[in-house]
């Protein structure tokens, strides 16, 4: 799944998400998000989210995640072979591509590897604009450390992202 992401209308790079399986047939995810502003040949903001998660039979048995954001790399991971605090089963991960049951009240945060507090809402289905053109797709707005409107078609899939940071709108437009 790829998504181009613009900033006030304006290119501002992608979020792609691969799924392949592993040896012992737990199913990979890769999240990949690469994104910056520029003005002429100075660029005035980047930020770059790499994650990896597992899951097996259903279940998320572990992530890794590097991210640099405000001129710094954090790193974590759990799940591999050290002991886990993280409860995946309450805790689902912050990557929307699942998307989110209107009763959780925390999600796991995948640029920090903690608990997020949320308040998810869920509005019936309408049309909505992706690259390939309009869709019936379900809102879903999630408000934790920042508000975020994902919407998702009728089978599920994840086909956009719009919100608010540092007083720039971004938006996710699915990619054909």
């Amino acid at each position: 799944i790829r998504f181009d992401v613009f900033r006030n209308g304006s290119p501002m790079g992608a979020h792609e998400v691969a799924f392949s399986r592993t040896d012992a047939g737990d199913l990979r995810v890769d999240i990949d998000i690469d994104l910056s502003v520029r003005f002429g040949p100075i660029q005035v903001f980047r930020y770059e989210h790499d994650a990896t998660e597992y899951w097996r039979n259903g279940d998320l048995v572990a992530v890794q995640a590097a991210t640099f954001s405000d001129g710094e790399w954090s790193r974590w991971q759990a799940g591999f072979e050290q002991a886990s605090q993280i409860d995946f089963d309450v805790l689902p991960p912050s990557t929307h591509g699942l998307g989110y049951d209107p009763t959780l009240s925390a999600v796991l945060n995948t640029e920090t590897g903690e608990a997020m507090e949320v308040v998810i809402e869920s509005y019936e289905p309408a049309p909505f604009d992706t690259g390939a053109g309009s869709v019936m797709a379900r809102r879903v707005r999630m408000t934790g450390s920042l508000t975020v409107d994902l919407w998702y078609d009728e089978a599920g899939n994840w086909v956009g992202c719009e919100f608010e940071a540092r007083g720039q709108r971004i938006r996710y437009v699915l990619a054909t």
